[in-house]
């Protein structure tokens, strides 16, 4: 009798791709005879290049079609990038295992320029990110930010074409494709809060496949995956999605699980920061990671977040 075959559903993009292909050695290691399979796609993400991915409907659209695939039987599984993933997923899907987390900062990348603060007064700066935008604004209002798609290549050509002087980058999409060189610096967390589930690898299949859940319980993170729930829910209960100034990250300092977050506008005038802490047993507790993540989405709410979600989904819609 063949061995069984597991289909990976991935974009078709260089990073995706690292990012599936990473899978499916991990799964064949672990489970000899077993055959994994990498089905490519073009999501409409990839297809749209042409405007800011805000007004498109955010990073939802690099995951569609790759869902679309496992609910019709075309594939077993999914490989995302766990900052492209919407917080609330389809009837029938779940993400069972998130992978350990790389370095989950943003990397000013740059062929001239060490440090954001090297940068001069009106230098342009390359984000496709309203979450980045918003913290760069804030850090450095003198600077020209410019939107910026396409896949890591694309983007590292466009800065060395002299379309911009500097752009950003998430660290670990770098690192995993051999460019850690091009990391001019990394971005302070403190300064240049990551996206939820930002250098954290999730897996996505169908919910009743438990045969499947079984084969990728080896790959699971309990650490990294509370962190990711608890990030996670901050945008889920704020009614947010990756296509606005939202960001939030959770790691354990001082012995406790710390979780922090912010909302603002995308110019920067405005940001809402919150921060609140759950022990350090309750560190790979999903159950108390989402309920960490609900407070201090409560907390931005009473400051003022839903204002400003209002705001831009307003200006969005106009």
């Amino acid at each position: 009798m063949p061995p069984p075959i597991l289909r990976i559903a991935s974009r078709n993009s260089p990073l995706a791709m690292w990012q599936a292909n990473f899978v499916q050695s991990r799964l064949e290691r672990a489970h000899p005879g077993l055959a994994v399979e990498i089905v490519g796609f073009t999501t409409t993400g990839d297809r749209l290049l042409h405007s800011p991915l805000a007004r498109l409907g955010g990073k939802g659209l690099f995951v569609k079609e790759l869902e679309r695939a496992m609910l019709d039987g075309e594939a077993d599984i999914a490989v995302h990038s766990m900052k492209d993933v919407p917080a609330a997923l389809p009837s029938g899907l779940e993400l069972p295992v998130i992978c350990e987390r790389a370095d989950p900062s943003d990397a000013l990348v740059s062929n001239r320029y060490g440090s954001l603060a090297e940068l001069p007064r009106g230098a342009i700066v390359g984000t496709s990110s309203l979450r980045r935008q918003c913290q760069l604004a804030r850090l450095r209002p003198d600077l020209r930010l410019a939107d910026l798609r396409g896949n890591v290549g694309t983007r590292l050509g466009k800065l060395d074409d002299g379309q911009y002087d500097a752009i950003i980058l998430a660290s670990a999409g770098l690192i995993r494709l051999g460019l850690e060189n091009r990391i001019a610096a990394r971005l302070d967390i403190g300064e240049c809060l990551p996206a939820a589930g930002q250098g954290a690898i999730g897996i996505e299949c169908r919910r009743d496949d438990g045969e499947t859940r079984e084969l990728l319980a080896c790959l699971h993170h309990a650490d990294t995956a509370a962190r990711v729930a608890a990030e996670r829910e901050v945008t889920l209960s704020l009614d947010g999605g990756c296509e606005l100034p939202i960001a939030a990250h959770a790691e354990s300092r001082g012995g406790e699980l710390s979780l922090r977050a912010l909302v603002g506008n995308a110019d920067g005038s405005e940001i809402l920061r919150a921060e609140q802490r759950a022990s350090a047993a309750d560190a790979k507790n999903l159950d108390a990671a989402v309920k960490l993540g609900g407070a201090v989405a409560a907390e931005l709410r009473a400051l003022g977040a839903d204002r400003i979600i209002g705001a831009l989904r307003g200006a969005a819609d106009s």
